[in-house]
């Protein structure tokens, strides 16, 4: 069963930063790309950022990239989303998925993953 468990999420104020975590467990967690979605109240769940095993390659949502970077350490078998400059649009909750090798970009992004986490909870004050 793939479980993955986010940690990381909190409160700070605008320009602060913040550094998700996730844990995986139950699958060959080399053999999956690992994404960060999120969701604000009210609106549609989008895609973060994702990350490809196969050949390390890296998509980030346009609002985001430049002040998100995402990371895997698959010895630990754990991803992280490390994020700086925070905005009060980033204020969402943050969820950590996987699916197969390849699904890493704008079309995977929108369509959504097979596996989620529970999630984490960040807000940015103004």
């Amino acid at each position: 069963e793939v479980q993955l468990v986010e940690s990381g999420g909190g409160s700070v104020q605008a320009g602060g930063s913040l550094r998700l975590s996730c844990a995986a467990s139950g699958f060959a967690f080399d053999d999956y790309a690992i994404g960060w979605f999120r969701q604000a109240p009210g609106k549609e769940r989008e895609g973060v950022s994702c990350i490809r095993n196969s050949d390390g390659s890296r998509y980030y949502l346009d609002s985001v990239a430049g002040r998100f970077t995402m990371s895997r350490d698959n010895a630990k078998n754990t991803v992280y989303l490390q994020m700086n400059s925070l905005k009060p649009e980033d204020t969402a909750v943050y969820y950590c998925a996987a699916d197969r090798p390849l699904a890493c970009g704008d079309q995977y992004m929108v369509q959504g993953y097979d596996h989620y986490g529970q999630g984490t909870q960040v807000t940015v004050s103004s």
